[in-house]
């Protein structure tokens, strides 16, 4: 990174600490989706009001967000089912990275809905956002997960990663 090449080696110990970090996310991810999905969840008081708070500097396009219905309609079913998806790829371990990263977005921008300085720049939101980074850089779905099985996978004798290395970016 910016020329700067770090080099270690990790303790064993480590990969349990990464698939507990993958388990703990996927769930709480899977359960909090389930738990909008069945509640009934509707993006537009939050987007509307909650991001004006505290001085947001995005409170704008929180606005703005919530008042194109179209976007709402799309924000209630990508937010809840999105949060399943991503709870589930971590949990079985499957597109991990790819997974990770959208669960990094969401909470980048759940980070600027409940902007609040109280405390400083690290919140909660702030928190989850680095495990989802630490799972996707850790290739956290190697580790008892299904993307170990999908990344063997044979096509015409060659492991799926070998034959298409690019995958490494959505798998692991």
């Amino acid at each position: 990174m910016a020329g700067v090449t770090i080099e270690g080696r990790a303790h064993s110990l480590s990969a349990w600490f990464v698939l507990a970090l993958r388990l703990v996310i996927g769930f709480a991810f899977f359960y909090t989706g389930i738990e909008k999905i069945l509640g009934g969840f509707d993006a537009q008081n939050y987007l509307v009001n909650v991001a004006a708070t505290n001085g947001n500097p995005l409170a704008g396009l929180f606005l703005s967000m919530g008042q194109t219905s179209w976007f709402v309609d799309f924000v209630n079913v990508a937010v809840p089912w999105g949060e399943v998806a991503i709870g589930l790829g971590l949990i079985v371990g499957l597109l991990t990275r790819l997974v990770a990263f959208f669960g990094a977005f969401l909470m980048l921008m759940f980070y600027f809905g409940n902007w609040n300085l109280e405390h400083g720049f690290i919140n909660a939101d702030f928190m989850y956002l680095l495990v989802f980074l630490s799972v996707a850089a850790f290739g956290a779905g190697r580790i008892l997960g299904l993307d170990a099985i999908v990344e063997q996978y044979k096509i015409d004798g060659r492991a799926l990663l070998d034959r298409y290395p690019q995958l490494e970016y959505v798998l692991g």
